[in-house]
């Protein structure tokens, strides 16, 4: 069994990998969803999860730092195994990513940037945007699953456990909506699902 073969069946024997119609935070809408969280509640799990892409990390690291909610476990996992500090950004009164209790990042710390799944990356260049500004350098974007079209974000390739191809739609020209398939919001971002306060 080859390696993408060995995490496809880990996602699926969790319930990670989940068959429907899913509105992602991106607000477009797809038959398939990564709920990694549901592989990282188990201890091992995560532990073998975040060493796995401890290793596909080919730069010196400083830091680690993951967007929550979906980032924090194994953000946490791949600075373990790194053996480097973690840390990760809340969003503040506005909407925008702060880093709050009391994590400081140095001017030129080289940082790994660890999520869950990365589809559009919105989340992610929100992050990188903050950590430019803070004059930190962003040196590694890993993913346990990315699901992008181009693989890279800015500048820096994503380096995945496992890259997946998800046909996503727009939600005015979705086959699941037109076939009358209920639509479920597992993610943790706050999208209005039509028909729902």
């Amino acid at each position: 069994m080859g390696e993408r073969d060995r995490w496809i069946e880990l996602l699926q024997s969790t319930g990670a990998i989940q068959d429907g119609h899913f509105l992602l935070s991106s607000g477009r809408h797809s038959e398939r969803y990564i709920q990694c969280a549901r592989a990282l509640e188990h201890p091992e799990t995560a532990s073998l999860l975040g060493q796995a892409i401890a290793k596909v990390i080919d730069v010196p690291v400083d830091r680690v730092v993951a967007p929550p909610l979906g980032g924090l476990l194994i953000g946490y996992e791949v600075a373990r195994h790194l053996n480097v500090p973690f840390a990760f950004p809340e969003r503040g009164r506005d909407g925008s990513f702060v880093f709050r209790r009391g994590f400081s990042l140095q001017p030129k710390e080289r940082i790994c940037i660890v999520e869950d799944v990365i589809t559009t990356g919105k989340t992610t260049r929100e992050l990188l945007e903050v950590l430019h500004h803070l004059g930190v350098q962003p040196v590694a974007v890993c993913a346990m699953v990315d699901r992008s079209d181009v693989h890279r974000l800015d500048d820096l390739p994503i380096d995945s456990l496992l890259q997946l191809k998800i046909p996503t739609f727009a939600p005015e020209s979705c086959p699941l909506c037109q076939r009358g398939i209920t639509l479920r919001q597992p993610g943790s971002r706050n999208i209005e699902i039509q028909g729902e306060a």
